[in-house]
């Protein structure tokens, strides 16, 4: 079965080729009840290649308007401009230009009607917003009215009823209703009414209740679905509304909204460029073409869907939603479906594998039965003679034949992971955690390696300046003091030198909210720096009277951010700021208290050097400042490199994270190695590891610049030891994480909060995106949203994907056990009897027990703390275990020896007398049975472990599924035979079908201490689970 499975139906959980998508879909074959049930969750491939190419063709369209357009503007001018009439509705409105005329500037970059109209300030007058306090607030109803909302137009979501009508498409109960309607017809010919009608009916009655209990099934997890998608489409972009910055739903955009863009950000609306810096767009999305766009006043055109690769700007917008290309492309984006789980694709394999098998067998019943019948009735009373009980018999074989295929067919088992992760997802949401993809919630559950981010991952993110040195001396800052104490000793200038670095070059803004409060919007450690100038408030004013000539906004790569300025005085001044040893690097002079510039000494440069490091072992980030005054001569290139003078040295506290410390121990313990990979100083990075557990006395911390430097050899020597990558770009990361899944198979985890982060998110089978400082761009590479951007949260959604793996092994285990027995139970008797003990009306009923019900209890059962305490599941470890399969082969030859016993001497055993003798037996029977599989889904609780009741009654989906298949049972037997061939069984018998039961526990018990060893999957892995454990340990 195994290596049936590997072979066809082994998937890698990212990146799925369409080869491999077809290869297991074409190894599963016709043996499928319902294509329209199973395959609901599974994409169409060919609906997909449509999609696909419709993308392709709006974005050639949205390619040609883009980079053909100035071609098209010329045609356009000779053919004469199209003209745009003013509708009396905008007019009323207090609108100049109509939406359409609008959406077509941006949409062709049409530079020429931009200029007619006066040019962004035109624009402006001609919509009624003013580019300085923006749109006011009780304007948005009548400005959606006219321009529309920025929504898309989304597939319509699914209605119950059509989920049951596709459970009604199984091709097994639409048989049996077939045979049901046959069975009412004849037997009401031959047994008259009500008598004729009972055997059919129960059928139809039992295909009602299937249908129904399936169709809420998938219908509450359709809608879990939809709340997981509207929580991924939620985005939050920065405007300024009523003269206020605030933030709001992209979906709240509307025409004339001035939005604040920066690095990372989606831009979510068509617009105009009002002001910006260094802004570069990607567009690719869009157009295909992977070549950024410098925007700027000269092409000032912003699309929605580009992302901001560079820079920060302000936009006006000017079209919303379906008037966007960008709109136009997400209706077609949504409808390709979510590619399959790596679960999902192997039960469908352990599916077809069971459904061969169930065929056959039934097939077979069928025979054997037809076969047993037509010799009895050759015997008795000959072949010529044929009366309509007969038919009746033979529909009724049939039945039984096709009911077993319903019971041996597991449609559930691929259905059970998307009920479980469905579940994990919703619970995972509620702890913080979207899940952005199906399979990352399975794939975290086999990560063995997490490389994170320190910065607001593992530390707090909240950030305050704990410490200065300028001036060559050292202070501890303490607010307001601090500031009291840098003024008596320092000049003037040097204040005012200070203050305009840190207020000029910052990518973050001090804004007054409604309240009139002060708010710094930005970074947080910008926000420390603009909080530790705000104490010299009204001290210095003079940085309010420079004006920014030129900004290089940070970047990771570069690790600092500069700015030119125009002095109120006159001259220009370059001031940068960033990692200390790159900034000292670039300085060849120090302030001095006096305001005079001295050329660094050595001494010096080793005292600056020191107090770097000093603030960094204490677990400090340290940033420096750095300023150049300009000579005539202004460097056209862009803003120097060198000869700069240092100002200060900033140490910044992010304390660790409460309760970090023990997610990492956790990881630990769980065989999860935890490497933390950031852009800080090495000494901050080793702090904060060895406050955290990450950094161990034998594990190694290195520079990025280390690590890249060394050859494919090296790294295979090196990789096991680090822990720590300080000064790390992302090309770094992403290299780490190649190296880890090519050369040592694991499966990684990966943190990432930037732009650049995103091409170790794509790398990494499980990328984990930061929802408070991560990007857009960041997000939509991940497959995880951390909401808290938390480490705690991390390793929840490792618990869960562990939970999803082995409550589906539960599943398998119990539906399997299930399986086998109602095969050969029928099978048996029909070769020995010429009857089946079990009718179809029972049959359907065990069914749903073992399918939906049993995928309801089992599959959705909580994370323990067990499950963290050994290593993850490996690559290509078997599903179905060796344990698994002792508990499956162990259950089920104990309860097929129990109802063997009781179909050959029951009567006997049980002294049963009289007519009513058979019928009060195969209602034993059946009973009996069903009392096995209540005792057995308790004992797939937990497949190795004696205790099976441990938090049985805080699930309360567990608790309730097995409360309500007891009472509908006794329903069952006591009130509805005249449909499911039972009669009332005494308090006796009742009371011997549950001891018989529950005896399958004292089984489970014994099983449990037969020890199992696993197979290995290789020499030297250490992904796969460790043998649970057996004999007396399992105690």
């Amino acid at each position: 079965m195994e290596s049936f499975l590997k072979r066809n139906f082994d998937v890698p959980s990212k990146n799925l080729s369409e080869e491999a998508q077809r290869r297991w879909r074409s190894a599963v074959g016709k043996i499928v009840k319902n294509r329209r049930r199973r395959f609901r969750m599974v994409p169409d491939l060919d609906k997909r290649s449509q999609v696909e190419a419709n993308r392709k063709k709006i974005q050639e369209k949205i390619r040609i308007a883009l980079y053909v357009q100035k071609a098209a503007l010329t045609f356009i001018d000779a053919a004469g401009k199209k003209e745009y009439g003013l509708m009396d509705e905008v007019k009323e409105a207090g609108f100049d230009i109509s939406p359409e005329e609008l959406a077509s500037i941006t949409s062709g970059h049409d530079i020429k009607s931009l200029k007619m109209h006066d040019g962004v300030d035109g624009i402006s007058r001609k919509i009624s917003v003013s580019l300085d306090d923006g749109i006011r607030s009780n304007d948005l109803t009548i400005r959606q009215k006219i321009f529309g909302i920025n929504r898309y137009v989304e597939k319509p979501s699914r209605s119950f009823w059509m989920f049951v009508w596709d459970a009604l498409q199984d091709l097994t109960l639409i048989i049996l209703m077939i045979c049901a309607v046959i069975s009412i017809i004849v037997g009401l010919a031959t047994e008259g009414w009500p008598k004729g009608m009972y055997d059919g009916l129960g059928i139809l009655l039992s295909i009602f209740l299937v249908v129904m209990v399936t169709a809420v099934s998938d219908y509450k997890q359709s809608l879990q679905f939809k709340a997981l998608d509207k929580e991924k489409k939620k985005i939050f972009i920065q405007v300024t509304r009523d003269g206020c910055r605030q933030k709001v739903s992209i979906y709240d955009l509307v025409v004339g909204d001035i939005v604040h863009l920066s690095i990372g950000d989606q831009v979510p609306a068509d617009g105009l460029l009002i002001s910006g810096y260094s802004l570069l767009i990607d567009e690719s999305s869009l157009s295909g073409e992977s070549e950024p766009v410098y925007i700027s006043h000269e092409k000032p055109f912003l699309m929605a869907g580009a992302k901001v690769q560079d820079g920060s700007a302000k936009m006006l917008v000017t079209s919303v939603g379906m008037r966007t290309e960008w709109g136009r492309l997400m209706e077609t984006l949504g409808q390709g479906g979510e590619d399959e789980t790596p679960l999902q694709v192997k039960l469908n394999g352990v599916a077809t594998i069971i459904g061969k098998i169930g065929l056959l067998f039934a097939t077979l019943t069928f025979l054997v039965l037809l076969a047993r019948f037509l010799a009895d009735k050759a015997t008795h009373v000959g072949l010529s003679k044929w009366y309509p009980n007969d038919a009746l018999s033979i529909l009724n074989y049939f039945a039984i034949s096709v009911t077993i295929i319903v019971v041996a067919v597991p449609e559930g088992l691929p259905l059970a992971v998307t009920l479980s992760l469905a579940f994990a997802m919703k619970k995972l949401m509620d702890d913080k955690a979207l899940v952005r993809h199906l399979s990352a919630c399975e794939t975290m559950g086999s990560a063995n390696c997490i490389c994170t981010d320190k910065t607001g991952t593992l530390t707090t993110n909240h950030m305050i300046v704990e410490k200065i040195w300028i001036c060559e001396e050292s202070k501890t800052c303490n607010g307001k003091d601090t500031a009291d104490q840098l003024l008596s000793i320092m000049s003037e200038k040097v204040i005012s030198i200070l203050l305009q670095c840190i207020f000029l070059n910052t990518g973050s803004e001090v804004v007054r909210g409604r309240d009139g409060k002060n708010t710094i919007l930005g970074s947080p450690t910008e926000t420390a720096l603009l909080e530790f100038g705000l104490h010299f408030e009204g001290v210095n004013t003079q940085h309010k009277d420079c004006r920014k000539l030129k900004v290089e906004p940070f970047n990771s790569v570069k690790k600092m951010m500069s700015v030119l300025i125009s002095l109120p005085g006159g001259g220009t001044r370059a001031f940068c700021k960033g990692a200390s040893e790159i900034i000292v690097g670039m300085c060849d002079k120090i302030i001095g208290s006096d305001g005079n510039t001295v050329y660094l000494s050595e001494k010096q440069i080793k005292n600056i050097m020191d107090a770097i490091n000093n603030f960094a072992c204490e677990a400090l980030r340290t940033l420096c400042l750095a300023f150049k005054d300009m000579d005539e001569s202004l460097n056209e290139e862009g803003i120097p490199t060198d000869g700069y003078t240092l100002i200060a040295v900033f140490g910044i506290k992010d304390p660790v994270r409460p309760g970090v410390k023990e997610a990492v121990q956790s990881c630990l313990s769980a065989g999860i190695t935890v490497r933390m990979v950031t852009g800080d100083n090495i000494n901050t990075a080793k702090a904060i590891a060895k406050e955290c557990g990450i950094l161990t006395d034998d594990g190694l911390a290195i520079e990025g610049s280390d690590f890249r430097s060394k050859s494919p050899e090296e790294m295979k020597d090196l990789i096991p030891k680090i822990q720590v990558m300080a000064r790390s770009l992302p090309l770094d990361k992403h290299k780490l994480v190649t190296n880890l899944r090519s050369m040592f198979n694991e499966v990684v985890a990966v943190t990432g909060d930037g732009t650049n982060d995103a091409p170790a998110l794509h790398e990494s089978d499980i990328g984990l995106a930061m929802g408070i400082a991560g990007t857009e761009v960041a997000k939509e590479s991940a497959d995880v949203i951390v909401m808290d951007d938390n480490f705690s949260t991390i390793v929840n959604v490792a618990r869960w994907g562990r939970a999803v793996y082995i409550n589906i092994q539960k599943f398998v285990q119990f539906q399997l056990t299930v399986n086998v027995v109602a095969l050969m139970i029928n099978f048996v008797s029909a070769c020995v009897t010429g009857t089946a003990p079990l009718t179809a009306v029972q049959l359907l009923w065990v069914n749903m027990i073992m399918d939906t019900l049993g995928a309801l209890a089992l599959a959705t059962e909580p994370p323990n703390d067990e499950m963290m305490k050994r290593p993850p599941v490996g690559k290509g470890e078997n599903l179905i275990t060796r344990i698994m399969w002792r508990n499956i082969i162990g259950q089920s030859v104990y309860q097929l020896a129990v109802l063997g016993i009781l179909m050959f001497e029951g009567k006997q055993l049980l002294k049963l007398n009289g007519p009513d003798a058979d019928v009060v037996l195969n209602t034993f029977i059946f009973n009996t049975f069903v009392f096995c599989q209540v005792f057995n889904e308790i004992n797939s609780r937990d497949m190795g472990k004696i205790n099976v009741f441990r938090g049985i009654f805080s699930n309360w989906i567990f608790a309730a599924v097995l409360s309500s298949t007891i009472i509908f049972q006794i329903i069952i037997i006591e009130f509805l035979g005249a449909f499911a061939s039972t009669v009332p069984l005494n308090w006796k018998l009742w009371l011997l079908s549950i001891l018989l039961g529950s005896i399958s526990m004292i089984v489970a018990v014994i099983l449990k201490c037969i020890p199992v060893r696993e197979i290995n999957p290789s020499v030297g892995d250490t992904n796969g689970y460790e043998p649970l454990p057996s004999g007396p340990e399992v105690v």
